[in-house]
């Protein structure tokens, strides 16, 4: 007899996620995948790396392979300060706490929020894996609608009017899967709205260095910080685009009133984040690459992004339209007619070719003719490929 209602009642009910569950097809001998929100591995540091993992061996080899503390290295956490300034960014050591990337970040953000039937607010559409970890904590997840500006934060105040709300999630720049950027105005708003109505902000920034033209977007952090509050907006963001997800390393800016708790419950979950890789991190700072490494990724990430929007209009114009990505790793399209784009994706995989369908990112009100293109590991020959065997596939 099976055990498996054993399993917790919240357990039983999650679903795979259904990008996770898309990426196994993209392994497929011959598919082109435009699914997975995977950095390009061409463009990792590679003579980098090489040069940071020589220095940990040879000059912090201890600390490298030992137990650290649960806040994350001193040398790190140096560094990030520095880096965090860089993104007009003020904050000190202490209040950072590094994590398994910005993934367990926000896990250890949600949990330490939300009681059962807690209100949790997030944008339509919003990155998958928060509502996954939503779905965990027993919240009540609500949603307000998105446009080429990013949240529309009127909807946000006309639901406070009638609900309290504990934390709103958001990705404001170059945001996944929209790949949107919430406007100026749009974000002190929103702060304003959270200073006055009490509740928390979760700013997660892991595109927001991947920007196509020099316009810089003030975080929310920074806007709250500009009004005087120091309490609303817990910011979080990782190297797992800037320089290799594989590290697993990302960091979370926390107010005082939350660091401890937070970090109690990184202790319960892996006492801290991998010594060895955060070690690794620090060194490649020290070796001043980042930045240039940096400006790699936006420049090859933009003339990718600009090749498939090409395709797109010359191909499917009459089908499908966007709003054109000014960042990040992904273009975010919709059908000009009722389709179902997860139906379709029997076809399109038929003819060696995968996206993720738009509906797995709603938490209601899905959208089924929607869909998210990720255009960081395809060459631009196969994002030419691709959009040829979409075509055909309709």
């Amino acid at each position: 007899m099976s055990k498996s209602n054993h399993l917790a009642d919240r357990i039983q009910q999650l679903q795979p996620s259904a990008i996770r569950e898309l990426l196994k097809h993209s392994k497929m001998p011959g598919v082109i995948s435009l699914a997975g929100g995977i950095p390009s591995g061409e463009l990792f540091d590679k003579e980098g790396l090489i040069q940071a993992t020589q220095l940990v061996v040879e000059e912090n080899f201890g600390e490298a392979f030992q137990y650290g503390l649960t806040e994350g290295t001193v040398e790190l956490r140096d560094h990030l300060v520095g880096l965090c300034k860089s993104r007009g960014i003020d904050t000190t050591a202490d209040r950072l706490l590094v994590t398994s990337g910005s993934q367990q970040a926000l896990d250890l953000l949600i949990r330490s929020l939300a009681n059962p039937g807690d209100v949790f607010v997030v944008e339509r559409p919003t990155y998958l894996a928060t509502l996954q970890i939503l779905s965990l904590t027993n919240a009540t997840v609500q949603s307000v609608g998105s446009d080429a500006d990013g949240m529309i934060v009127d909807e946000l105040e006309q639901l406070l009017h009638t609900t309290r709300i504990k934390a709103v999630y958001v990705v404001p720049t170059f945001g996944n899967p929209s790949g949107t950027t919430l406007s100026a105005e749009r974000r002190e708003k929103l702060v304003k709205l959270a200073i006055k109505h009490d509740f928390v902000i979760i700013e997660d920034d892991p595109y927001g260095a991947i920007s196509f033209t020099e316009e810089r977007h003030k975080t929310l952090f920074q806007t709250a910080a500009e009004l005087g509050d120091h309490d609303s907006v817990v910011y979080t963001s990782t190297f797992s685009k800037i320089l290799a997800p594989g590290l697993r390393v990302g960091w979370i800016i926390l107010p005082e009133w939350m660091k401890q708790k937070v970090a109690i419950v990184k202790q319960a979950t892996d006492l801290h984040a991998n010594s060895f890789t955060q070690s690794l991190v620090a060194a490649y700072l020290t070796l001043n690459r980042l930045e240039p490494q940096i400006a790699l990724i936006r420049d090859a990430y933009k003339q990718k992004c600009l090749a498939l929007s090409g395709f797109l209009k010359e191909e499917l114009g009459d089908h499908i339209t966007f709003n054109q990505p000014q960042g990040g790793m992904f273009l975010w399209a919709q059908f000009r007619y009722d389709f179902d784009t997860t139906k379709w994706l029997k076809q399109t995989l038929e003819k060696g070719v995968v996206y993720v369908p738009g509906e797995f990112f709603f938490n209601d009100h899905a959208d089924k003719k929607t869909l998210r293109f990720s255009y960081a590991t395809a060459t631009e020959e196969q994002l030419h490929e691709a959009v040829k065997r979409l075509k055909s596939a309709l």
